[in-house]
């Protein structure tokens, strides 16, 4: 009886491991949080008093099990998604992080150019050696190059130019042997690597690399950030005002509780991104009284392509008419459109 009544338990523990632990090949997202931008944008030496506040929000995404897979199924606040609409073709989970935190980085770099362009103080922009995105599985740097690593140099050359990383490859042959200079998790090594044919190239030689050429800004005063482990672009909306409100002697807030998202392109475009619907949702809960959600233009072809797809806007809104938000939910094609909405505005 009690060898039936153990059998009985493993096999229970078995189940609900089974329920609650097994990854699929999905995703789950869902609504994350309000993240006040005072504590994690400082413009230093900038002014820090305004009564209101600037948020920047975020989703949760999680490697879908049977159990939660299941559950979405019943839940207006989780979605799934294919893993094709989360990672690229051959992409894994490390390249897959280090992408996202990449693209936060540019977005904040795009924030600060633009922020200071609109306050008219200038800013230094110097290219700053070539980040590896993804390496090419059996291309000619899989197994010595990583995602993550910065090329700082090329057979002694310091790549501190636009286009020059592309320049210097083209001059060479299949075969040739490059020395590059490597940046990785704080250290410099040395990493010789034997070109290969690039697919698809008709003969052009590679490394077997995705990459950005990475810049350097310095700026007067200094802007620093502590986003820790937050990736993705669609912050850059929010740090842009938040850099901006610290910059001038204005309070851009006045006084009410704001969020938003969107990604912030170089031109001051607000881009757009996923998870519109959710982050309502999150802003909702967390007390947020006004909302900024890209007013993207979507194409014929675009909807043609994906019958249904809504603009960021139109998905906010829906989201709020479904939750009963008392939240406003304000559309933006760009970081003028919300400058203008804040300042007309009447202090609270």
């Amino acid at each position: 009886m009690k060898m039936k009544r153990l059998g009985l338990i493993v096999a229970m523990l078995v189940i609900a491991s089974f329920l609650f632990l097994y990854p699929l090949n999905y995703y789950i997202s869902k609504p994350g949080g309000a993240y006040d931008l005072a504590p994690i944008v400082e413009v230093v030496g900038g002014d820090q008093d305004d009564e209101g506040t600037f948020s920047l929000m975020t989703i949760a995404i999680t490697k879908a099990t049977p159990f939660s897979y299941a559950l979405s199924k019943f839940s207006d606040r989780m979605k799934v998604l294919p893993i094709n609409k989360v990672r690229r073709e051959g992409e894994n989970e490390k390249e897959y992080n280090i992408r996202q935190l990449k693209m936060m980085s540019d977005s904040q770099f795009n924030a600060i150019t633009v922020a200071f362009e609109k306050a008219g103080i200038p800013v230094d922009v110097r290219y700053d050696g070539v980040f590896v995105v993804r390496v090419l599985p059996e291309g000619a740097a899989d197994g010595k190059l990583e995602a993550g690593d910065k090329i700082r140099k090329i057979d002694g050359s310091p790549l501190n130019e636009q286009g020059q990383f592309a320049s210097l490859i083209a001059t060479k042959k299949i075969g040739d042997i490059v020395d590059l200079t490597v940046e990785r998790e704080g250290d410099t090594i040395e990493v010789p690597i034997q070109l290969a044919e690039l697919p698809n190239s008709n003969g052009r030689p590679g490394l077997g690399i995705e990459f950005q050429e990475d810049r350097e800004l310095k700026t007067d005063p200094e802007v620093k950030f502590q986003t820790a482990e937050i990736g993705g672009p669609s912050a850059g909306l929010m740090f842009t005002l938040e850099i901006m409100d610290q910059l001038l002697d204005e309070d851009l807030t006045r006084g009410y509780n704001i969020a938003g998202t969107g990604e912030m392109l170089p031109d001051g475009t607000v881009g757009r991104i996923g998870g519109a619907d959710f982050k309502v949702m999150a802003a909702d809960k967390q007390g947020i009284e006004i909302f900024f959600a890209p007013d993207d233009e979507l194409t014929d072809e675009i909807k043609k392509l994906n019958p249904g797809i809504m603009s960021n806007y139109e998905e906010a809104v829906k989201a709020g008419e479904k939750i009963g938000t008392k939240m406003k939910i304000v559309p933006v094609k760009t970081v003028d459109d919300a400058l203008n909405y804040l300042r007309q505005l009447e202090e609270k």
